[in-house]
């Protein structure tokens, strides 16, 4: 690669030496990331693995994919650019838990205005970081430069999970009934969704991003929005191995409006209670500055939980403890009833 060099190509915008820097550079915060069913390091046309399928009667592959969004709009403004990566694994791997599936693996897709080397291994530890968190490999990816196209600072990360689970034990609500009892597990902040409206509450492009509004306790406005999205991996796997959880709700894009539905069955209704929400003043802040009513801040935010779990009363306390013993301070918001409406908060 050393000897790689188009004189034609570099007058038209695109370093490809900055890209091979750019691989040296990343290369330690990867390897981080490898477990012993990796097979080869970066460089190759394909990233190749062998998963441990002991134990696994029916093994199902179960796939996710989703981008950082607008917020890293704001990684570009503040030129931080190290936990945007945490946030492209947690849309990916937090979906791919929600059907029971352990994450296997990930690869990236940057493309970037202008490749500088540094920027993109420091997007890359990042990512690397929200492997390490969910227990999965970063088994490679792609940087795409782009000019003319996109400006110089500009850039797009997106990616994808591959998990697996066993067929018998893939949530899919049919045992859900009257009674089951709904946890919230916090969010860390606003996560990933919603960028466009908090973009637009702030003024992003013209905001003070290092003001400490009152409502933020000290934080600065600009530390707060970057907050990367929490992964709920390792907290879900144990609550699954130790609790009869029968459904999980990611809440992303749509809120809970959207986003709880999809896991509740027809004839029954999730029933959650808004006083019980420990929201963060985050959510308060962005509401009175943007005079946006209630039902629309539920409908594009997660308020303050980043995922429900649904569980049987029998196994709730085995549930919690499972969930605290992983560092999550889950707490019940709800219970299932009967009713025509999937979600309802009361």
């Amino acid at each position: 690669m050393e000897k790689s060099f188009s004189e034609s190509y570099a007058a038209a915008g695109v370093d490809i030496q900055a890209g091979y820097e750019g691989v040296k550079l990343m290369k330690e915060h990867v390897e981080k990331t490898f477990t012993k069913e990796v097979l080869v390091g970066l460089g190759g046309f394909g990233g190749l693995y062998m998963p441990d399928l002991s134990g696994l009667k029916e093994p199902v592959l179960v796939s996710g994919t989703d981008g950082v969004g607008t917020k890293q709009r704001i990684a570009q403004i503040m030129g931080k650019h190290d936990t945007v990566g945490i946030d492209c694994v947690a849309m990916c791997v937090n979906d791919v838990i929600c059907c029971g599936a352990k994450p296997l693996f990930f690869l990236d897709y940057i493309a970037i205005g202008k490749n500088e080397a540094k920027k993109v291994a420091t997007l890359v530890k990042g990512v690397s970081e929200g492997c390490i968190q969910a227990g999965c490999s970063l088994i490679g990816g792609e940087t795409a430069e782009h000019p003319g196209v996109m400006a110089p600072d500009d850039y797009d990360l997106a990616g994808f999970a591959v998990g697996v689970v066993d067929k018998e034990k893939i949530l899919d609500s049919s045992r859900m009934e009257e009674g089951d009892v709904i946890i919230a597990l916090p969010s860390s902040g606003i996560h990933s969704n919603g960028y466009s409206l908090v973009r637009k509450v702030f003024d992003i492009e013209n905001a003070d991003l290092e003001e400490r509004p009152e409502e933020l306790e000290g934080k600065t406005l600009g530390e707060v929005l970057l907050t990367p999205t929490k992964i709920y991996v390792k907290p879900v796997l144990a609550a699954l191995e130790n609790a009869d959880v029968k459904g999980i709700s990611h809440i992303t894009g749509g809120g809970f409006y959207e986003n709880v539905p999809r896991c509740i069955p027809d004839g029954l209704c999730a029933r959650i209670e808004k006083d019980k929400i420990i929201t963060p003043k985050v959510f308060k802040l962005i509401q009175s500055r943007g005079n946006i009513p209630e039902r629309d801040m539920y409908n594009t935010f997660n308020m303050g939980v980043g995922m429900l779990l649904i569980v049987s009363m029998e196994t709730l306390g085995d549930a919690l403890k499972a969930l605290k013993g992983e560092g999550v301070d889950a707490y019940v918001v709800g219970s299932i009833v009967k009713g025509e409406e999937k979600v309802v908060l009361c």
